[in-house]
């Protein structure tokens, strides 16, 4: 199926003919905000171009592309009156463009286009889309792996050489927002024109426009459970073909685990069943391809195939050093930066990790300084690791308190998190150290890098951290006296805060 973006095509003719003559009379009027002309063009070999604005009330200039530069009377905010701003641009070949500007003024906006040199459209493999410069338009062909928003159009797409993202996906008129409209689904080869972004790490062509559409020839309707059980056993995939014959890929990673049983094909429907062995460890899967040929093509679609298994008992350390999926961890450590949300952050002695969004952290009323027991999955979002889906199975209230008032309580196993200053290092390699508030001490017998520290791990943190008297910590631990000394024996390190 073909597809022209009309609208885009309009869009690249009016930009050429905007850089190829003046355009000091194309004023762009709206009641509240006046532009000289809503194009602003740069010569490939880098340079300026100016525009008035005309405005009744205060107005902001957002969404300006990372390389196109004010000179230093311009700026992204003004007021009423008339104003000058000149962008520039350093040199760069091969064209880039941005219809993302817009200038605001009293609820009304104005939308402005930029384009350096002469934009042309480069045809690329996902992994040349990847090596090459932002705000390229490029061409790339590639099977859609998953789709991640039907309104928009963001899915992924892969060629072989790669994986890249697609930020939104316009229509066959142009327009967003209508992605269902294309029919498109995991498993089709498309083709697709958009420029290129770098987001946190991630590689994305934005807005792109569908060029070419082959609908795959094979297709999983369904599994017949939802994940096979952790003692073994199968499952069959239901699938339908249109192709000759049906064959599928196990990942090398996947093969001592899973394995083909059979498969049956009767006219356009399949059934692959697949055996896995007993499960000793924690959840795990597989995405398998399964192919069918077609006139000499090959048409390919995915699938997962999950095993249940165990809960994993882990530091913060490994849990943030693991792979994403769907093996299940459990880990123990304090709560801090507490969210609305449930969202928080999760330290014991090894680092700290963010549990997002939390089942029942807040029914269950978690807060800072709680020593909580939390179970998840493994997951990285724009470089930062997750735990999702976090239930927590186990809590352990702190109560937040002056050391004056901790003075005055009676030996527990309550525990309570305070902070002071430190006034003397008595051992630094057991962690031994007194804080107070300015009237009142406490003896800390025992200083712990985070919760759980156990053997060596818990010796030589107040020399390793560089520690120093003077310097206010908050620590977590429980009402203890020895003799005629109150303290804390075994505290646990909550953060430094000066």
């Amino acid at each position: 199926m073909k597809l022209k973006n009309i609208f885009s095509l309009l869009l690249l003719s009016v930009v050429a003919l905007f850089t190829s003559c003046s355009n000091d009379d194309d004023i762009t009027l709206l009641d509240d905000i006046q532009v000289s002309k809503s194009y602003i063009s740069i010569p490939e070999e880098g340079g300026n171009d100016t525009i008035i604005v005309k405005a009744k009330g205060d107005w902001i200039l957002e969404n300006k592309p990372n390389w196109l530069k004010f000179n230093e009377h311009s700026d992204s905010v003004g007021k009423a009156g008339e104003t000058q701003l000149v962008f520039s641009a350093e040199p760069y070949t091969g064209g880039r463009s941005s219809d993302a500007m817009t200038i605001t003024c009293n609820g009304k906006v104005q939308h402005l286009n930029v384009v350096q040199g002469e934009v042309s459209i480069t045809n690329a493999t996902c992994a040349e889309v990847i090596a090459g410069p932002d705000n390229k338009t490029y061409q790339v062909t590639g099977t859609v792996t998953a789709i991640a928003n039907t309104t928009y159009g963001n899915l992924y797409l892969n060629d072989g050489t790669g994986e890249i993202y697609i930020y939104g996906t316009l229509d066959a008129s142009g327009a967003e927002k209508n992605f269902l409209s294309l029919g498109i689904e995991v498993g089709d080869e498309i083709t697709v024109q958009g420029p290129k972004l770098t987001y946190n790490g991630t590689v994305e062509l934005v807005n792109v426009t569908v060029v070419d559409i082959n609908k795959s020839l094979i297709k999983v309707d369904s599994l017949s459970a939802d994940a096979i059980s952790k003692d073994g056993g199968t499952i069959t995939a239901y699938v339908t073909t249109k192709g000759s014959g049906v064959s599928v890929d196990i990942p090398e990673d996947a093969k001592e685990w899973l394995s083909i049983a059979s498969i049956k094909q009767n006219g356009t429907s399949a059934e692959l069943t697949f055996k896995a062995a007993p499960n000793e460890g924690g959840i795990r899967s597989t995405e398998l391809t399964l192919a069918t040929v077609a006139d000499g093509k090959t048409y390919t679609t995915l699938t997962t195939i999950t095993q249940q298994g165990g809960i994993q008992d882990v530091s913060v350390a490994d849990f943030n050093a693991a792979a994403d999926g769907d093996a299940q961890y459990r880990l123990k450590g304090v709560a801090t930066d507490v969210q609305e949300n449930g969202s928080f952050t999760l330290t014991d002695w090894s680092g700290s990790t963010l549990v997002y969004k939390s089942t029942n952290a807040a029914a269950k009323g978690v807060k800072n300084g709680d020593i909580v027991t939390v179970v998840g999955t493994h997951d990285t979002y724009k470089g930062t690791v997750e735990l999702v889906g976090g239930d927590v199975t186990e809590l352990n209230p702190t109560t937040t308190i002056s050391i004056a008032d901790f003075m005055g309580l009676p030996d527990s196993d309550t525990n309570y998190m305070i902070t002071g200053t430190i006034t003397k290092i008595a051992n630094d390699h057991y962690g031994n150290v007194y804080i107070s508030d300015g009237t009142n001490e406490v003896y800390l017998y025992g200083l712990y890098p985070g919760y759980g520290a156990t053997g060596d791990n818990r010796y030589d943190f107040v020399a390793n951290s560089g520690l120093k008297v003077g310097d206010e910590i908050t620590v977590i631990g429980a009402h203890l006296t020895y003799g005629e000394t109150i303290e804390i024996k075994n505290a646990i390190f909550v953060s430094k805060n000066n």
